[in-house]
């Protein structure tokens, strides 16, 4: 473990490396973020991320983080629990995004346990923060355990009834590391459904079928198998979502010849192919990202799931624990 830098505050932000199953990875405490994953073979970073924590600060679209108290939105920035309103941090078009200004992915987290494949990352969020009610123990963990297996495994706890419900938020490219964009990457995702939105994206009800529509990509289609723009910021509702482990997405990258899939529980997959990124400082290893320089594959619970009785439950209870499991796996032929 090595101080890496400091926040503008002065505060120390601390960088581990883990490495295990042909893998290697930083992470830092702010936002408890991978900053870096590479693969033995492949030369390029896995993920999009940066050289500098002053750059986290300033530009960081949620590069690697643990996006929480809730990810992705809350509609209005609001919610009604047990009779009870709570009125939420508003960070975008009036709503709450992964859980406000200063949500879990802007925070400091804590080294609780670090070995040579895992790291585990503690945060405390009290009561009122961001609005939330509860104070909740947050922990994080990585670990590179089988082959080419990036394990993460969210847990949190409260005192209170709250609503809490994180995610990964890496942004992938497993071919250049972000230097060019993923339109050309292929995918393939576990869901008859999705979330249609509006323009402040915002779901719009119940799922509607993907058959018919460019959400249709079941089965491996290239990311711009629809047009030029593929454009997503998309909640895929996955198949057979009733608490079951199961593989969720598949992606390859043709050119390079590394693929990923990714396993889960979770009800939901956030497919966010970043179309107008347009960074004005170096990523890593002094590549610029522009639009598709990455994508997003956040499992989740669906967004704004505490306005929406008929979508799942994101509520936490004293003496429950929250569990989320996802696992990354890479391989390269």
């Amino acid at each position: 473990m090595e101080v890496w830098g400091s926040l503008a505050s002065g505060e120390p932000v601390h960088r581990v490396a883990i490495a295990g199953g042909g893998l290697t990875a930083q992470v830092i405490t702010r936002g408890a973020a991978i900053q870096s994953l590479f693969l033995d073979g492949h030369d390029a970073p896995l993920v999009l991320g940066f050289d500098r924590i002053e750059d986290y600060e300033t530009h960081s679209p949620y590069f690697g983080a643990t996006a929480g108290r809730f990810a992705n939105r809350i509609a209005g920035a609001r919610f009604t629990l047990d009779g009870a309103e709570y009125r939420l941090d508003s960070n975008d078009h009036g709503h709450c995004l992964h859980g406000g200004s200063r949500g879990f992915s802007e925070r400091l987290w804590t080294i609780e346990d670090h070995g040579q494949s895992h790291v585990v990352l503690r945060l405390e969020s009290v009561d009122g923060d961001m609005g939330f009610p509860g104070a909740v123990t947050a922990r994080c963990r990585y670990e590179l355990a089988g082959e080419g297996e990036l394990c993460v495994t969210l847990t949190a706890e409260t005192d209170a009834p709250t609503v809490c419900a994180m995610a990964h938020h890496s942004y992938f490219n497993l071919e250049d590391g972000g230097a060019g964009p993923v339109t050309g990457h292929e995918i393939a995702i576990g869901a008859d459904r999705y979330l249609p939105v509006d323009e402040t994206l915002i779901p719009l009800g119940a799922p509607i079928p993907v058959e018919g529509t460019r959400f249709d990509f079941r089965d491996m289609k290239r990311v711009d198998a629809y047009g030029a723009a593929a454009d997503y910021d998309h909640n895929f509702c996955l198949n057979d979502a009733e608490g079951r482990v199961r593989q969720v997405a598949e992606l390859h990258a043709p050119r390079s010849g590394v693929s990923m899939t990714v396993t889960t529980a979770e009800p939901g997959l956030q497919w966010f192919t970043a179309p107008s990124m347009q960074m004005t400082v170096p990523g890593l290893g002094g590549r610029i990202y522009g639009n598709h320089a990455g994508m997003c594959l956040e499992t989740q619970i669906w967004p704004d799931a505490p306005n929406r009785p008929d979508y799942p439950s994101a509520v936490l209870r004293p003496g429950e624990i929250r569990e989320q499991a996802s696992v990354y796996r890479f391989s390269k032929r």
